[in-house]
């Protein structure tokens, strides 16, 4: 509510879609009603964060909010597929307001309240409202649609008021994150010392020789592995052999797929619908009656990508025409009727590159300009634009190689878009642009296009009917109900021959078993209230009845001998292995000899090895052999055998050819601090995360 009046005191403008971000208040019902389980289990408790408990309350609470937003931003709810990412989300943000929120307070970081206005309607509106609010008719983000909700909004019910309040709050939140991260990113630096190792580390090569000798040439009978040996092994490697949450299950599955009478009665009703489809005069109404598409009609907008099921079958879709059905590659069958073509609004499509002058005097911006004209210079010379724009860019569309995608005019500030539109072809722009922004490189990648195009789009899904499903559930319950524990379970499923099919060592965060998707519910009972040996209850997943039962579990913490032996057997194996191998070569002293100890060992020729990389040719990851063959110190040296996972590795240094000095290294510093600069959001989670020792129960309850 803080910024109702500032909003419209300033330019009047309101804001009519967010409304959407009030289902929240709107939804509720069942998990928040009175008689609501979880208003009386605050014992159920699905995490910790920095020592405080999450109850499942306080969680679902969150995830509502999430899943609110999620449908105001698609425009609808959410699938269970889907609610994975909406409830990851939400526990990302309770992590966030618990941890971040002291490190904000620490830094000082705010977002002012002017701030906040120009985020929601001034030069800056977030990609969340651009996307939010776009006129049906151009397909253009529309400002229009900002007046008349924040107009009335202070004489609306109090759930449309809590709602913007709650808005507003996200959009700060978003924007102090992104201040935080980009605080820390910006801080990474690189020495001209470390950008001219990764020089020589890229640049040097040499030419080796290389013996691989697999483990496989000692015998595993000739290797002889004591208990004790294993037990000294798991001690000194913990780390490696940490256990998760995990389970054993079996289950049987009974197909709830489409029988091919369910397919013949979907094919008729879709062609008798596509010939209505074809003569109506109100396309859109009939589609929404008819398609099983939320949103059945839709207008594509220039560079927006017609349905593929569209494009594979007609070349060029003409106005009026009807086309299908066609099967798609979900399993449904779908006709499209162009309803209408028409000039609208022009859209194309450019890459820029952007050096920013934000904050600077005089002098700054003509440094910035001065090195963006270099660039230019190098671009129309070696014609490198999308690796330039990886190095020098400096907004979020540097990683796609400075692609905007397609764009209005409007969309852009006026010094920028208007050389753009001006352009006669494709290609460079010939001079660096300047906006408010800094100093842009430019390259037209489509030119304007206009052509609009409405379809109707009617789908009908391939299901199984009530029939197919009912069939295969009195099934799946019969089974389930004769099977009282995991012996009487493999009984009858071998009696009536259903195949017993394994799901081993199943994480606690699982979704699947197997080739099984969404499984969700079976994992929560193989973790909850299932028992070892218990036979669980039918189970529906989306093309399957599902019977399990719980062979054995396993449960976080320091993982035991038994739980690991075969995994652990295997690193001494090769640890024993790798020493008989380096004894036998003992006394040799040229490759050649030494391959001659072992029929399938091999020497492998590298012309070319770079001390940048961790993989040798032909033979596999190997970065410890490759660090021991740039330690040698002259042509003709070997090394010692070398331990690596897929074998045991000699190098020999035939010779080297040194990284040539180069005058300027800071192309090199950039991209060492640009990708530093890219792994520090999430290293900061991660870090964050360590020190509030985070503890995630929720694979008990979702």
């Amino acid at each position: 509510m803080a910024l109702i009046k500032q909003i419209r005191q300033r330019t009047g403008l309101a804001i009519g879609v967010i409304a959407g971000g009030l289902i929240l208040f709107l939804l509720g019902g069942d998990l928040l009603s009175p008689n609501s389980s979880l208003l009386n289990s605050n014992q159920n408790i699905v995490g910790e964060i920095a020592g405080e408990e999450i109850t499942l309350e306080e969680y679902s609470l969150k995830v509502e909010e999430f899943k609110a937003m999620f449908q105001q931003r698609t425009g609808r709810v959410a699938s269970e597929p889907e609610m994975v990412s909406v409830r990851e989300q939400a526990w990302q943000a309770m992590i966030v307001e618990r941890v971040f929120d002291e490190e904000y307070q620490k830094l000082g970081l705010t977002v002012s309240s002017d701030e906040l206005v120009d985020m929601v309607q001034g030069k800056n509106i977030v990609p969340e409202l651009r996307a939010q609010l776009v006129n049906p008719q151009t397909g253009q983000f529309d400002k229009n649609q900002l007046i008349s909700f924040l107009q009335t909004l202070e004489t609306a019910d109090p759930a449309q008021q809590a709602g913007w309040a709650q808005q507003e709050q996200l959009f700060a939140q978003s924007r102090q994150r992104v201040k935080y991260d980009n605080l820390l990113a910006t801080s990474e630096y690189f020495t001209t010392a470390e950008a001219k190792f990764e020089h020589k580390a890229a640049n040097t090569i040499a030419d080796a020789s290389i013996l691989f000798v697999p483990y496989y040439v000692i015998p595993d009978g000739e290797v002889k592995i004591e208990e004790k040996d294993l037990t000294a092994y798991l001690d000194k490697n913990q780390e490696k052999f940490k256990v998760g949450n995990t389970a054993n299950l079996e289950y049987v599955s009974f197909s709830i797929l489409p029988s091919g009478q369910d397919s013949a009665e979907v094919i008729s009703t879709i062609n008798a619908l596509t010939e209505e489809l074809r003569t109506s005069t109100d396309d859109s109404s009939f589609v929404s009656r008819n398609s099983e598409l939320t949103t059945p009609y839709l207008t594509f907008r220039p560079g927006d990508e017609l349905p593929t099921s569209l494009t594979s079958n007609v070349a060029e879709p003409v106005k009026g025409e009807t086309y299908g059905p066609y099967v798609t590659a979900n399993s449904s069958y779908v006709t499209f009727k162009v309803s209408d073509q028409y000039e609208g609004t022009p859209r194309m499509r450019a890459s820029h590159i952007l050096f920013s002058t934000e904050g600077m005097d005089e002098a700054g911006k003509a440094a910035v300009k001065a090195q963006a004209e270099e660039v230019l210079a190098d671009i129309k010379a070696n014609g490198n634009f999308e690796v330039a724009a990886r190095q020098y860019g400096q907004d979020g569309t540097a990683q796609n190689g400075g692609d905007l995608g397609w764009f209005a005019k409007d969309d852009f500030v006026e010094p920028f878009a208007t050389p753009v539109y001006a352009a006669k072809s494709t290609g460079l722009l010939p001079n660096v642009v300047e906006t408010e922004y800094g100093y842009h490189i430019i390259q037209v990648t489509e030119m304007p296009n206009s052509k609009y195009t409405k379809l109707a789009i009617l789908e009908l899904e391939l299901v199984a009917s009530d029939a197919t499903r009912n069939e295969a559930f009195r099934n799946a319950d019969s089974f389930a109900a004769e099977s009282g524990n995991r012996n009487e379970f493999t009984e009858n499923a071998t009696e009536k021959g259903y195949r017993i099919l394994q799901a081993n060592n199943v994480d606690a965060t699982s979704r699947n078993l197997n080739n099984l998707q969404n499984a969700r519910q079976v994992v929560i009972w193989a973790f909850g209230e299932g028992s070892q040996g218990e036979v669980s209850e039918v189970f529906e997943l989306d093309n399957a009845y599902i019977v399990a039962t719980l062979v054995s579990k396993k449960e976080e913490g320091k993982a035991k001998l038994e739980d690991v032996r075969e995994q652990v057997e295997q690193q001494v194996r090769n640890e024993k292995k790798a020493a008989m191998i380096a004894e036998k070569l003992a006394g040799k002293n040229t490759l050649e000899e030494m391959k001659a100890v072992f029929a399938d060992a091999s020497v492998n020729d590298i012309p070319d090895l770079r001390l940048s990389t961790s993989v040798i040719p032909g033979v596999g990851f190997a970065p410890k052999a490759i660090g021991s063959i740039f330690g040698l110190q002259s042509a003709g040296q070997v090394t010692k055998p070398i331990q690596e996972d897929i074998g045991v590795l000699v190098g020999r240094l035939n010779s080297i050819t040194p990284a040539t000095e180069i005058g300027d290294y800071t192309s090199y510093q950039a991209q060492l601090s640009q990708a530093g600069s890219q792994r520090m959001t999430y290293s900061i989670m991660m870090a964050l995360q360590d020190l509030a020792d985070v503890k995630d129960y929720r694979y008990k309850y979702f």
